[in-house]
């Protein structure tokens, strides 16, 4: 992979985007899958899936299997999710088990990874049972998400998500009483950058999103950037007449919606009613998954807030789609950022950079 074209420059007044090729050549997804991916803390899962002992959750991070276990000392664990004997993947969905049984020659492991037997295994040179085990990760939970970073080196999670929980705190967003309500999958004709740089700015947001434009105070709309992540803050006007249209219908304008992005494909979004979530998936280098996940403070997620978000979601599709077949074009290489308004997506820009080339923090 050739990253030759392309040089970080922080001086966000004289820097360029990633090159055109970032998005469209497969070998970038290849790199990002083992310098970005397995080098991060993944969303994988809802805490409720593994919250009593012997249950397990099976997952994929950027094609590589994993499983996650809660064990019988109650500690939560990830591993690979593959055989040791000829690479069969172990376990499939989520659910209660004892051990760990794999389906094509039973061999089995425990909950904390050891391999406790394997049949018909007698005569083998050198074997030593106790000395096999399945792959480690790193695994956490915050308020209802699993996360899991396959870099046993990588800084903890709460180092990377640095304020964010406190500040969610004290915004009144009860994160242990948060409830799951509703999931919504959006397969997009996009590589998984382009609706990063999307979701990461509001320059768009007159052009392209009418009705949230009527909620938000454009003019006070800012993104703070931050080493791992990035928050933009989003005043919501009040409201001017009974006549409006509007979701919202505050008297004042003190209340925020609070846009969280977690490098790099994990998004939160904090509303006064609720709090969603968004995971941004690699299908490969022109296709995406994008996953939403809605979660109340103790009651109900209005109807009215999940159609909304879709017309929003709707409208971010179409953007999305129409700049991966521009980016095609043989006349399109590199763009410019708006000082005022990009800075987020120079941000990211500057971490898949540093994680690509493998060095150090800068």
């Amino acid at each position: 992979m050739d990253l030759s074209d392309y040089t970080y420059t922080p001086d966000l007044a004289r820097a360029s985007t990633i090159p055109a090729r970032w998005y469209t050549d497969p070998a970038f997804l290849e790199a990002e899958r083992r310098s970005v991916f397995a080098r991060t803390w993944q969303a994988v899962g809802r805490a409720d899936q593994v919250a009593v002992p012997g249950n397990y959750l099976a997952c994929e991070i950027a094609g590589e299997p994993v499983l996650v276990t809660r064990g019988q000392d109650a500690r939560l664990r990830a591993f690979s999710n593959v055989c040791r004997h000829r690479g069969a993947v172990l376990a499939e969905g989520a659910g209660q088990a004892n051990v760990i049984r794999c389906p094509y020659h039973a061999w089995t492991y425990a909950l904390d990874g050891r391999l406790l037997g394997q049949p018909e295994f007698d005569g083998v040179a050198d074997w030593d049972r106790s000395r096999v085990c399945l792959p480690q990760f790193a695994a956490e939970t915050w308020g209802p998400f699993v996360f899991v970073n396959q870099d046993r080196a990588a800084p903890p999670l709460a180092e990377v998500w640095g304020a964010i929980p406190g500040e969610i705190a004290a915004l009144g967003c009860p994160i242990e009483r948060l409830r799951w309500a509703v999931r919504r999958d959006y397969v997009i004709a996009c590589n998984w950058k382009v609706y990063i740089d999307n979701y990461l700015e509001g320059y768009h947001l007159p052009a392209a999103h009418p009705s949230l434009f009527r909620e938000l105070d454009y003019a006070q709309y800012r993104v703070e950037t931050f080493r791992h992540y990035s928050s933009q803050i989003a005043p919501i006007r009040a409201r001017t007449g009974d006549s409006e249209r509007r979701r919202y219908a505050f008297a004042d304008s003190s209340r925020s919606a609070l846009y969280y992005w977690i490098f790099p494909n994990f998004m939160l979004n904090v509303y006064p009613d609720n709090l969603s979530s968004n995971l941004i998936l690699p299908l490969g280098p022109d296709r995406t998954l994008t996953i939403f996940e809605w979660f109340s403070y103790g009651g109900e997620v209005a109807q009215a807030t999940i159609d909304f978000s879709d017309e929003i979601q709707q409208e971010d599709i179409k953007i999305c789609e129409s700049v991966q077949r521009g980016l095609h074009s043989r006349h399109y290489h590199q763009g410019r950022f708006s000082v005022k308004r990009e800075n987020g997506v120079h941000h990211f820009h500057g971490l898949l950079d540093e994680y690509l080339r493998g060095g150090e923090p800068r």
